[in-house]
């Protein structure tokens, strides 16, 4: 049952990319970036409106909520650099990079004098030849397709940016809480974002809000409460390694909803990255921030 609800949730997660592309053609990147928090925002505000109503101990106070609102900004920065990688290389590529993120956070974590193992160093190492490759084969596609690598990567820096704010304040405060504020926080961010940019918000096709609803519904809302529920019982290091099957799943919904794919070359990339990125998790737990759930 509860690796049940673990695959739901990659399938869920693994959305992420494909809808984004999809809805790419029609909605800005930042768009589909703001809609998709603001979305998550309406629902889980009335639910956390009620919940501290019913037990006014739980609210948080002035800390926690700035604390909150410096994860949104961050979350804010991740997806106005992730979205658009999407629409600039292949959905694999972007998302196999973007889940890059644990090593980052442990880079982070190494920052304040944790020490990881020869296990984690290993992935370090493979990822980083992974990634060479998958950005050797996107030279041969376009300089659109290298800068997309690029934003992917700078994504998965705030994401683990994100996550190892979010781990402490998470250790005092419900998720419930905790993402209505960093949502909220995120989604006024990218607000202000696009209206100086001039960036449409609105006017979209029935079929495009669909796709956003998606989005928001599957990766957003569902992929991370499943994950969060499964970490009851599940270990956060099985949970992280079984996430990287997000990549291929991803890739597979290209297929079939874009008839995307990336180069032939990336593949061995990709393979090698999720390698090292396993190394990584395993090796890892005791000295870098929980990297589950990510928001991609």
């Amino acid at each position: 049952m509860t690796w049940g609800a673990v695959a739901v949730a990659i399938v869920a997660v693994g959305g992420s990319g494909p809808l984004m592309a999809a809805a790419a053609s029609v909605v800005p990147a930042l768009a589909i970036a703001f809609w998709r928090n603001a979305m998550a925002l309406s629902v889980l505000a009335p639910v956390t409106v009620v919940r501290l109503g019913r037990n006014r101990g739980a609210r948080p106070d002035r800390r926690t909520v700035l604390r909150c609102s410096l994860a949104g900004i961050l979350l804010a920065g991740h997806f106005a650099t992730w979205v658009p990688s999407v629409t600039m290389t292949s959905v694999a590529t972007a998302t196999a990079l973007v889940c890059t993120q644990p090593i980052w956070a442990a880079l982070i974590a190494l920052r304040s004098g944790q020490r990881f193992s020869s296990r984690f160093w290993a992935g370090v190492v493979l990822a980083v030849v992974g990634v060479a490759l998958m950005t050797g084969a996107d030279v041969t596609v376009s300089g659109r397709a290298l800068l997309g690598d690029a934003l992917a990567l700078a994504g998965a820096v705030l994401a683990a940016a994100y996550v190892t704010v979010g781990a402490g304040i998470r250790a005092e405060t419900s998720t419930t809480t905790y993402t209505t504020f960093g949502y909220g926080s995120c989604a006024a961010v990218l607000l202000v974002v696009c209206l100086i940019g001039g960036v449409r918000l609105e006017g979209y096709p029935a079929h495009t809000w669909l796709l956003l609803a998606a989005v928001t519904i599957g990766p957003q809302l569902l992929g991370h409460s499943l994950i969060n529920w499964a970490l009851s019982s599940i270990s956060a290091t099985a949970i992280s390694v079984a996430l990287l099957l997000e990549v291929p799943g991803a890739a597979l919904l290209a297929w079939v909803i874009l008839d995307q794919a990336p180069p032939l070359l990336a593949w061995p990339g990709i393979a090698v990255l999720l390698i090292g990125l396993a190394f990584v998790v395993l090796g890892s737990r005791s000295g870098a921030p929980d990297g589950v759930p990510h928001d991609v």
